[in-house]
């Protein structure tokens, strides 16, 4: 069917008396960003630990340990402040609706944040060793979804950043828990027992750094906010810290000042993403192009 031409330029992207198209994110910083930081830290500590266990690292296993528990516990306390108030946190346990992002990541960072407590209190204590390892072993099961749930959180949204990202997203949060608790691991740990951290880190910076480039090209002018204004600064540096870290650790067995430049990096580098992606969201909201414009190439393909 052919398709009558325009008569009328196509109008501006205004919306109603200068208002958005979409309410902004409400998060607030640095709430929220450091929050995804410190589930992605606790998840991949968790799984970090487990192999520290069976490569006969236990340094390594005590560190991953803390770090599993204490971001678990962090994160927790800072979702809870996002909320405002403590009940609302408590609220989210009266039910478990698997069709809701939110409710199935609350069960998620309560289950993390029970079994790295009690691996680490066992480890501590040596009491129940059999039930620190099988909560150790438990929270590394579940670990990979406390790292990445939140990547499903941000694009079961209208945000179109986030929405459109939904495939690229859990592998950029994936490959960020990775390299912040590779980085963990190598700051708290002797170098000689700190190789499975090194790998895990290099690793993460690897996923991170593909999957923010793939995401940014596939999304085209809907990823423009990753590039531009507030958001694009933190990502270049996010990317930038993120290579070098991953770089140093590499080669970091060889002195102690590399790890540590090497950890540093890549905690910055995991935290800047964190920052960008919010600062994205709220860029997409407050402009009417990001929603408007892929809703008309849509119609216009369909007809």
């Amino acid at each position: 069917m052919k398709r009558e031409r325009a008569m009328v330029p196509q109008a501006e992207f205004r919306s109603y008396y200068g208002r958005p198209v979409l309410k902004p994110p409400l998060w607030h910083e640095p709430h929220m960003p450091t929050y995804l930081y410190l589930g992605g830290l606790s998840g991949v500590s968790s799984s970090m630990a487990v192999m520290a266990r069976l490569t006969g690292r236990p340094r390594l296993d005590r560190t991953a340990r803390v770090a599993a528990a204490a971001g678990a516990a962090l994160g927790a306390g800072l979702l809870t402040a996002e909320l405002g108030r403590p009940e609302r946190f408590l609220n989210m346990f009266r039910l478990f609706k698997p069709s809701s992002p939110m409710s199935v990541g609350s069960w998620i960072l309560a289950a993390q944040g029970g079994l790295s407590a009690a691996a680490l209190a066992s480890d501590m204590t040596g009491i129940l060793p059999l039930a620190g390892d099988g909560a150790l072993l438990a929270g590394a099961v579940i670990g990979p979804l406390t790292a990445t749930y939140t990547a499903v959180l941000v694009a079961d949204t209208a945000v179109p950043v986030w929405h459109e990202a939904y495939r690229e997203l859990p592998f950029l949060f994936a490959g960020s828990a990775m390299a912040a608790a590779g980085a963990a691991g190598m700051l708290g740990t002797p170098r000689a027992q700190a190789g499975p951290a090194r790998a895990v880190a290099v690793l993460g910076a690897a996923v991170e750094t593909v999957a923010g480039g793939v995401m940014e090209r596939r999304l085209g002018l809907v990823g423009e906010p990753y590039t531009t204004g507030r958001a694009g600064r933190l990502m270049r540096a996010a990317r930038a810290l993120t290579i070098g870290g991953g770089l140093l650790a590499a080669v970091a067995g060889r002195g102690r000042a590399l790890t540590a430049l090497s950890g540093i990096a890549l905690t910055a580098g995991s935290l800047c993403t964190r920052f960008a992606i919010l600062a994205a969201g709220r860029a997409s909201a407050a402009d009417p192009k990001y929603t408007v414009v892929p809703q008309r190439e849509r119609l216009d393909a369909a007809s």
